[in-house]
């Protein structure tokens, strides 16, 4: 029952617009329009990267990575196939063609924190607890593919530990800190977002980190795969995820 009420939740373009109606997530949401041609023109100008995505798709497929360069070629990738282009028109008519009627966003591209070399974003596990209360359960970093734009581990990303990733870029006590201001995003989208849904037990938030170290919400998932958890060698963390889980499905029942 729960997860049929939760179906619209799959779009997208949905949930970006609940996100928008807070002030206080607003401004971590990145822009986001429909795919036309106009949007396309004017992002890719005004961005010089964006992803294209399914508004309704899971695991990272279909997203695509589009770019300017230098003002005058245009470039896109899928999986590991990077096409580059003189003329806007033939850039756009060519993604079109490969999106066809199906309902597609643009999303304002972030230029993620990397890793040895290889992207990363943060996925932020939150729950209700056995006595009702919303709590950050997990957090967890996703190390995309190195020849792949997105970090999905289904899509041949590694969860690992999300200190490990954050080292290189932060002193450990803002490490702490930041980890803490993620969390208390996440928060506060399942508070909000359950004042609209309010059969909603779980949801993972996959954040991005540009160079500023601001947490871009790149996607907040309804129905967020708790074993990845499960992939970091202390199990602490996937026990309490899994537990919380367990307990959602049966409450959803």
């Amino acid at each position: 029952m729960g997860h049929d009420k939760l179906q619209p939740l799959r779009s997208k373009g949905l949930k970006t617009k609940v996100l928008l109606k807070n002030e206080s997530i607003r401004r971590f949401v990145p822009d986001t329009q429909k795919f036309t041609k106009e949007n396309l023109r004017s992002m890719i100008n005004r961005y010089e990267m964006v992803y294209v995505k399914p508004d309704r798709g899971t695991y990272g497929k279909g997203v695509i990575k589009a770019e300017m360069e230098n003002s005058r070629y245009f470039a896109y990738q899928i999986n590991q196939k990077r096409l580059t282009f003189n003329h806007f028109d033939a850039f756009y008519t060519s993604l079109a063609r490969l999106i066809q009627k199906r309902s597609y966003l643009i999303q304002k591209g972030i230029h993620l924190l990397k890793h040895n070399n290889r992207r990363f974003d943060i996925r932020v596990m939150v729950q209700l607890s056995p006595d009702n209360q919303w709590e950050a359960t997990g957090v967890i970093g996703r190390l995309g593919h190195p020849k792949k734009i997105v970090t999905n581990y289904h899509s041949g990303g590694k969860p690992m530990d999300v200190h490990t990733l954050l080292k290189s870029h932060v002193s450990a006590s803002r490490r702490e800190a930041l980890i803490q201001e993620m969390k208390g995003l996440g928060l506060r989208i399942a508070r909000h977002m359950k004042k609209s849904y309010p059969y909603l037990r779980q949801i993972g938030v996959d954040i991005g980190l540009d160079r500023s170290l601001t947490p871009w919400i790149i996607e907040v998932n309804v129905k967020p795969d708790p074993y990845i958890f499960n992939q970091l060698p202390d199990k602490k963390m996937y026990r309490k995820v899994i537990r919380y889980y367990r307990l959602g499905m049966k409450k959803q029942k």
